[in-house]
């Protein structure tokens, strides 16, 4: 995890340094135009963004490191597979309500951009979704 966190503050630098060579380029192309004129602000407020995202995301990892107390099994080269294993849960593998959930959900975002009259259909089918889904080990072929 420590690997990550430096390759994170890599990424941030970099990106600040692409941003700053980014709007002096800017400002040197356009030598005829006020300096505030000159610079492409989208691309330069864009790149600014991205560097401060990557040191949010190396700034967050740091901290979980220093507060998990140790180096996780995926990062020690002496362990083995199972070190790193946790239970992650029950998953159905041949379940089909999660593709009618997305199929819910897609038609709310249609409802948003044709037309309202979609909305009561997709939180129909997204109610009917959720319950199948809920459910799903209750009864039938895969009950308990």
């Amino acid at each position: 995890m420590r690997t990550n966190t430096g390759l994170w503050w890599l990424l941030a630098v970099f990106f600040l340094v692409v941003a700053a060579a980014y709007t002096v380029w800017n400002i040197i192309a356009h030598p005829n135009l006020p300096w505030y004129n000159a610079i492409e602000w989208v691309g330069s407020v864009a790149l600014l963004f991205t560097a401060l995202m990557g040191a949010l995301i190396a700034f967050y990892i740091g901290r979980v490191h220093r507060a998990q107390g140790g180096e996780l099994p995926e990062d020690i080269l002496t362990s083995d597979i199972d070190d790193g294993d946790p239970e992650l849960g029950e998953f159905s593998p041949w379940s089909w309500w999660p593709i009618v959930l997305a199929f819910s959900a897609a038609l709310g975002m249609i409802g948003l951009a044709v037309g309202t009259w979609l909305m009561p259909i997709g939180i129909g089918v997204f109610v009917v979704a959720i319950v199948g889904w809920v459910y799903e080990y209750y009864r039938g072929y895969f009950a308990r």
